[in-house]
């Protein structure tokens, strides 16, 4: 069970790189990219499979935490996904998501990591 976390957790961090990386490689030129797309399908598959892992567990889960993540996981995807489509079919993607892409990962990514 300890692997599998692990390989959670470091796909869940990979996934983290690829919509923050993305973001931060296009931020003159905004755009969605194919890796922030996938980035926002892994984080949410992830994420909700490490929740359950630590449910099945004997330690205390915070839900108002995992509440506000999967809020901000699906803002994220919701986001990514309708820039991916517009980006697809040549169509501009106004900045304004592909702002809201990349920066709402990071702001998951600093809840994660400061809410104790």
């Amino acid at each position: 069970m300890d692997l599998l976390k692990l390989v959670l957790v470091l796909l869940h961090l990979v996934g983290a790189a690829a919509i923050v990386g993305g973001w931060l490689s296009n931020f003159k030129t905004p755009t969605v990219t194919n890796w922030q797309f996938y980035g926002a399908i892994g984080q949410l598959v992830t994420g909700l499979l490490l929740v359950g892992l630590a449910e099945m567990g004997d330690g205390q889960v915070n839900h108002f935490k995992i509440g506000v993540k999967v809020l901000l996981a699906i803002g994220v995807f919701v986001a990514a996904l309708i820039g991916w489509r517009k980006a697809r079919a040549g169509q501009p993607v106004s900045t304004g998501l592909a702002h809201g892409t990349g920066g709402t990962g990071l702001i998951a990514m600093a809840v994660a990591v400061l809410w104790q």
